[in-house]
């Protein structure tokens, strides 16, 4: 039995998360008094807007209004000075950036406020006086104790009071899905698309530039918070900067455990696709790499836009379920069809119906309709029929989940087949989904359905994507480091000794390997024709000739496989010798196998992103790799190898025999482990790995590292 040592290394991660504790308190959250800085009558401005809906919102404390040139404010007698105030809880600023220094001071120094969303743009966002402006905001803030949203946000909207100036106004309750957002404008769109979806919200964050609290410190609240019978199990994020991945890391891992399920966008991420690298590992890996990493590990479905992520966030209310069989309940054929085939295309069946059971739901339905999955009820079908094959659905082993496709073409009313299609959702153990096309001609009964507290899926292929990226995201990795069978004082006391920053030698690099028991093929590297052909004898021909020097040995023709002969070897070695910047000749024994590739790239406030996949020339011309965050588990390899498209092809096809699967991870594993306690290393590529049914073997290989 392989014994394991394991260490919790978020001990070491998060040492540094709690240094500035991102203020969340109860004067935000709950606060008896809110006063509004630059409230408006004008409910078509930002300081009227966010008056007019902390009215409307119902919020029970005292409201107050400072405008120097109104005497009352929507029904509220205004104070024309801050001066004025009594003391108040929370500040809404709604006025011009050079002004929100100052109310900021006065206001924490002389009226006890401890909270503040700072609404008003032309900050850090813009120009650099903006930035002093804000950090002047962030000192106060950080020096009387007080909570910061914003600047340059839209707001916080809670159940308590809705301190927003935007619409729409979602319908909240404690069930509802939290969502943080880094960007206003994109948060009010995101709500535009959930709402028509009847996606119900517990609260919004919009945290604008996120000075004190950021994504990652609303998370952070919201862990170590977390009342599982009275919290929103559903977290939806919109990002545009990961400034601390450590600690969203952490504590997204830590809410997903207790039960949560989180979606997010990260937009921004190409970047630095562009970036000139020196290795295929840099021309691969980005910052996009890291992200699509740390969501790996964490358990964060990653969504690519605004349909996507309120899909997956409607979706994730609806009872959980495991399997990939799905029954299609239809009366019009087309849809169905692209249901089917976006399903299938996403990894999931759609399984025919056949046998007694499919016959007898035959002959409850209309002539003609179809029960072989999808299940046309046909257009003249009604209610009772779609009740009739539901009930069939629910009662089937083989089925995990059924799909409902119900429009209309204008000609009647179709209450009653969303009042039945509202009762087999409460009545059946097994999920349902609604895919209700009709929302312009079928519009009140649509809004009659949604009212009654469900969801509604109109397109049934966004609808079949976000259930993709559900199923293909793993369950949060474990927190410990693999460290069986890796060297850690060895590759120190390595490291330690390389004195300049570049690519190492390639005697190095098979010390660097072996530390992490990393397989290499025979291999001699010379300046002398004797030593080489004395070499490629004793390990037998063919052999393998490399030039070392020139990173990239294939593009200056710097590679002679299946050498059978001392002669062909001679004649290739004083050929290498002469390529510019050859300053060695390598001789490996030739082996035979699949050409993989494994690699890493160290990103700033990341660390390592690891990647693997087909290895030789298809690393960058098919680009099919996947990314993993250092250090990996044995289940995190697995994961990375299993979502590879090419995976077919390591499994083994056509006859061909399979490649050692467990190695090949352990590989993944044990470079992550040397990786992480290796830092100095920026960019590792071991390509190819020559693999077969017995074992995986690395032939060539690069580090770059910097001291």
């Amino acid at each position: 039995m392989r014994y394991v040592v394991k260490i919790y290394y978020f001990c070491i991660c998060i040492s540094n998360l709690y240094q500035l504790t991102a203020m969340i308190n109860k004067e935000l959250l709950q606060p008896e008094s809110i006063v509004v800085i630059g409230g408006s009558n004008n409910v078509h401005k930002p300081g009227g807007a966010v008056v007019r809906n902390l009215l409307s919102g119902g919020y029970s404390g005292i409201l107050r209004i400072v405008n120097p040139k109104e005497d009352e404010v929507q029904g509220i007698k205004a104070f024309h000075d801050a001066r004025e105030l009594p003391p108040t809880e929370l500040a809404i600023l709604v006025v011009a950036a050079k002004f929100c220094p100052d109310y900021v001071e006065l206001l924490a120094k002389e009226k006890n406020v401890r909270a503040f969303i700072i609404i008003s743009a032309g900050f850090s966002e813009e120009t650099h006086d903006g930035a002093v402006l804000e950090q002047r905001i962030l000192d106060v803030c950080q020096s009387y104790g007080c909570a910061l949203i914003g600047p340059n946000c839209i707001g916080l909207l809670t159940r308590w009071h809705h301190s927003v100036f935007t619409k729409p106004i979602p319908h909240l309750n404690p069930k509802g899905v939290d969502f943080i957002s880094g960007s206003g404008a994109t948060a009010v769109f995101i709500l535009e698309s959930a709402v028509t979806k009847g996606l119900a919200f517990n609260s919004v964050w919009s945290v604008g530039n996120g000075r004190q609290i950021g994504v990652e410190s609303v998370l952070e609240y919201m862990d170590e918070h977390f009342d599982p019978e009275h919290d929103s199990h559903v977290k939806l994020l919109y990002i545009e900067n990961i400034a601390d991945p450590d600690k969203m890391l952490y504590h997204a891992t830590s809410l997903i455990r207790k039960g949560c399920r989180i979606a997010a966008i990260k937009a921004g991420s190409s970047e630095s696709g562009s970036r000139a690298a020196s290795s295929h590992t840099g021309a691969i890996a980005s910052s996009d790499s890291a992200v699509e990493a740390l969501f790996r590990k964490a358990g964060i479905v990653r969504c690519f836009s605004r349909e996507e992520l309120t899909t997956v966030g409607c979706i994730f209310t609806l009872p959980r379920f495991t399997g990939k069989n799905f029954a299609i309940v239809t009366h019009a054929g087309g849809p169905g069809v692209m249901l089917t085939d976006a399903l299938s295309k996403g990894g999931m069946q759609v399984p025919p119906l056949t046998g007694p059971a499919a016959e007898e739901l035959k002959s409850k339905l209309l002539p003609g309709s179809s029960v072989a999955n999808p299940i046309d009820i046909l257009a003249t079908g009604n209610a009772e029929h779609l009740g009739i094959a539901i009930d069939a659905c629910e009662q089937m082993d083989d089925i995990d989940a059924i799909m409902v496709i119900f429009g209309t073409p204008g000609l009647v009313k179709i209450f009653e087949v969303y009042d039945v299609l509202h009762k087999k959702i409460q009545e059946c153990r097994k999920p349902i989904f609604p895919i209700l096309p009709s929302v312009s001609t079928a519009g009140p009964e649509v809004q009659e359905f949604l009212k009654r507290g469900h969801v509604n899926f109109s397109d049934e292929v966004t609808l079949a994507t976000a259930l993709t990226q559900i199923m293909k995201t793993p369950e949060p990795a474990r927190f410990e480091v693999e460290l069986y069978g890796t060297d850690i004082p060895r590759l120190h006391n390595l490291i330690s000794n390389i004195k300049e920053s570049g690519y190492v030698s390639p005697d190095l690099v098979r010390e660097i390997l072996s530390c992490a028991g990393i397989p290499l093929a025979p291999e001699l590297v010379s300046t002398s024709i004797d030593e080489l052909s004395d070499f490629a004898e004793k390990v037998g021909y063919p052999v393998v000739a490399k030039v070392v020097g020139p990173v990239h040995k294939s593009d200056v023709g710097g590679v002679a496989l299946n050498i059978r002969s001392r002669e062909v070897l001679q004649a290739e070695f004083d050929r290498m010798m002469q390529i510019p910047g050859a300053t060695a000749v390598m001789v490996q024994k030739m082996i035979k196998g699949t050409e993989l590739f494994v690699g890493a790239k160290y990103e700033e406030r990341f660390g390592h992103v690891v990647l693997c996949g087909l290895g030789g020339i298809f690393v960058e011309v098919l680009r099919d790799v996947s990314s993993g965050l250092a250090p990996l588990s044995y289940e995190e390899a697995y994961s990375m190898i299993h979502s590879l498209r090419a995976y077919k092809i390591l499994k083994g096809t056509r006859g061909q025999q399979g490649i050692n699967e467990r190695r090949y991870a352990e590989i993944i594993v044990r470079l992550s482990t040397l990786l992480r306690f290796a830092t100095e290393i920026k960019e590792i590529d071991i390509n190819p790995l020559l693999a077969d049914a017995d074992d995986v073997t690395a032939v060539d290989a690069r580090i770059l590292v910097e001291k």
